[in-house]
C-alpha cells in the first residue's frame, strides 16, 4: 500500500552519513529500519518522493543568461497532485499542479540530468510519524543514500516542532548507537528564510529540505548521464 498523505506539518528530513571507508548496503538500511519498530514504531505502508535534476537546452550561447543553469524538479509522497521547482541559485521554489512536470517537458527547454527516488516504510510514534527509505537512482536499484523524515503532528511552526523532535531523534539515536551501525544521521538544515518561506510549515519546506540533500548525499558530477523512471 502506498500512502498517500494530506498537507502535514513541522517535517524534519535526516541523511545516511556512513563512517570512512564504509559502505551503504541493503543489510544496513534492513537493521535501520528494524530500529523503529525498536523504539515501539508500527509500520502503515509505502512511501515515495521523486526529485529529478534538469538542465536547460541551449541552442544558442546567447541564451544561457536567459534560463537558470538548473532546477530540481520535485513530487512529494505528502502532495502527490502537486509539483515543486527549486532553483537553488537563486533561491527559489515554486508550486505547481503535478500536470506541470508534463507542460515543462513537452516545452522542451530542459531535459533530465540525474533522477532519485526516495522511497521505504512509514512507522507511527503517537504523535510523531517516522518514514526511512532508501535513494535510488531512476532505472536502478544501487543505493545511493538512506534518508528518515521525522514528523510531528500538532504543530506547524518550524521552529517549535523542531524543538520537540529533537527528543524523539535522540531516543532513536541510542536505539541506533545499540546497534554500533558504521555511521549516524545528519539533519538537513538549509536556511527556509532564504527562500521565502515563513515560520508556519508547508510542503515548499519539505521540498526545500530535499533539494538539499541532494548535494550531500549524491552530489552529482557533470559527467552524468540523463535517466530516466
Amino acid at each position: 500500500m502506498m500512502l498517500q498523505m494530506p498537507q502535514k506539518v513541522g517535517i524534519r528530513l535526516l541523511y545516511w552519513l556512513p563512517n570512512a571507508g564504509t559502505t551503504i548496503n541493503n543489510q544496513l538500511l534492513t537493521e535501520i529500519s528494524q530500529c523503529a519498530e525498536i523504539i515501539n514504531g508500527v509500520k502503515e505502508g509505502r512511501w515515495k518522493t521523486t526529485l529529478s535534476l534538469y538542465k536547460p537546452i541551449l541552442k544558442e550561447k546567447s541564451d544561457a543568461s536567459e534560463l537558470p543553469q538548473e532546477y530540481l524538479g520535485i513530487l512529494l509522497h505528502e502532495q502527490p497532485n502537486k509539483y515543486y521547482m527549486v532553483i537553488r541559485g537563486q533561491r527559489l521554489i515554486m508550486e505547481a499542479e503535478s500536470s506541470m512536470q508534463t507542460i515543462m517537458e513537452k516545452m522542451q527547454s530542459h531535459q533530465l540530468r540525474v533522477g532519485f527516488k526516495f522511497e521505504g516504510f512509514q512507522y507511527q510514534l503517537g504523535e510523531f510519524r517516522l518514514r526511512v527509505g532508501k535513494v535510488v537512482p531512476f532505472g536502478s536499484e544501487s543505493l545511493r543514500g538512506i534518508v528518515m523524515e521525522m514528523e510531528y503532528l500538532p504543530i506547524s511552526s518550524v521552529e517549535i516542532s523542531q524543538l520537540i523532535m529533537s527528543e524523539l531523534f535522540d531516543i532513536w539515536k541510542e536505539a541506533l548507537e545499540k546497534r554500533s551501525l558504521p555511521g549516524h544521521f545528519v539533519r538537513v538544515e538549509p536556511k527556509f528564510s532564504e527562500y521565502g518561506l515563513s515560520d508556519q510549515y508547508t510542503s515548499q519546506h519539505t521540498a526545500v529540505q530535499y533539494a538539499d540533500s541532494l548535494a550531500h548525499m549524491v552530489p552529482v558530477d557533470s559527467s552524468s548521464k540523463t535517466m530516466r523512471n
